[in-house]
């Protein structure tokens, strides 16, 4: 199922961009990130189920910390540069800590864990990433709780619900169709220029509501994008930005995507603990990339492909009970 999404994401983008002149490079790259980085998951996971995720929660907190460093372009400053990205990594790497934690059966073990956890979000707070620092503090909480939780399945649909929710409210501003004084709280934290290029991005999708603009051609019709100092061509909300550039298939092909992977935590082999930890860090990193531009980091997209092959990973050695209120492991494999 994983191969048949991705998959249809990579020939759409090249469709697209093949009938309005585009350049698919940038998606072409990101499917290939997240479907490397679900393979290298599923491997590391299967070897080393507690080790690989505690190594990526520590690349994570370190890439997070020298990512406004790796570029060599201009520096953007936030709310609209690498802001997105790096609160994208701590979510990830307090997910994978989190899941490190109820791999291993070792109490001194998992308290070291979930306090790398704590100590991923504290980082967040201290280089300025509030959303970081909120949603990685999130994530160590739904962790906690997903230890009393033996339904996976109603787990599973509140992270999907959380993340339509969020992305309706997106659409909502975008389409200017809040209360009033809804719009003005949300537009002093989301700053004007992001309203603004939201709204290009909808009235782009409404011209060409099949197809697209062309993937990578945002930047060029966007009169917002093309006025700023540093204009990137993003309107930094991944699910607009499918809209505008690959039209309504895109927009459901990247639904498809996250329903994917909520399918593939559903049918995990793993504790319940873990495969919801992991969809608590992924359902993070969705509602950054609708109101920013985590997407459009590779680091993120492979980090998000890791931690989903870590968490559906089927371990080849036993590594005793991995978490209070497990559901049994399925026979079926993942798909």
């Amino acid at each position: 199922m994983g191969v048949i999404v991705l998959g249809a994401c990579a020939v759409w983008s090249l469709i697209s961009a093949a009938t309005q002149d585009g350049r698919p490079e940038g998606v072409l790259l990101a499917v290939l990130a997240v479907a490397a980085g679900y393979a290298s998951g599923r491997i590391s996971g299967s070897l080393l189920p507690v080790a690989a995720p505690c190594a990526g929660a520590l690349a994570g907190l370190g890439l997070a910390v020298a990512l406004p460093h790796l570029d060599a372009g201009p520096q953007v400053t936030a709310p609209l540069g690498h802001a997105g990205a790096c609160a994208a990594l701590f979510a990830l790497a307090a997910g994978a800590a989190c899941c490190a934690a109820w791999a291993t059966s070792a109490p001194a073990l998992r308290l070291a864990l979930r306090l790398l956890a704590t100590g991923i979000a504290v980082t967040a707070a201290v280089m300025g990433s509030s959303a970081g620092c909120a949603i990685g503090g999130a994530v160590l909480l739904c962790s906690l709780a997903a230890g009393r939780m033996r339904p996976r399945g109603l787990g599973v649909a509140g992270l999907a619900l959380a993340a339509a929710l969020v992305t309706g409210t997106v659409w909502a501003v975008a389409g200017n169709i809040l209360t009033a004084g809804l719009t003005t709280s949300l537009e002093g934290r989301l700053t004007p220029r992001r309203i603004h290029l939201w709204h290009d991005a909808l009235h782009l999708a409404h011209r060409e509501p099949a197809l697209g603009v062309g993937p990578g051609r945002f930047g060029e019709l966007s009169s917002t994008a093309s006025q700023a100092l540093w204009p990137d061509g993003k309107p930094h909300s991944a699910p607009l930005q499918q809209a505008a550039e690959q039209g309504l298939v895109g927009v459901l092909l990247l639904a498809m995507a996250f329903c994917w992977i909520l399918y593939a935590l559903w049918r995990s082999p793993r504790s319940t603990p873990v495969a919801l930890t992991a969809g608590a860090a992924l359902t993070g990193l969705a509602a950054i990339a609708a109101v920013g531009d985590a997407l459009s980091f590779t680091t993120v997209s492979a980090g998000a492909g890791l931690l989903a092959g870590l968490a559906t990973a089927r371990p080849l050695t036993p590594d005793g009970p991995e978490g209070d209120g497990d559901t049994p492991v399925r026979d079926t494999p993942v798909r």
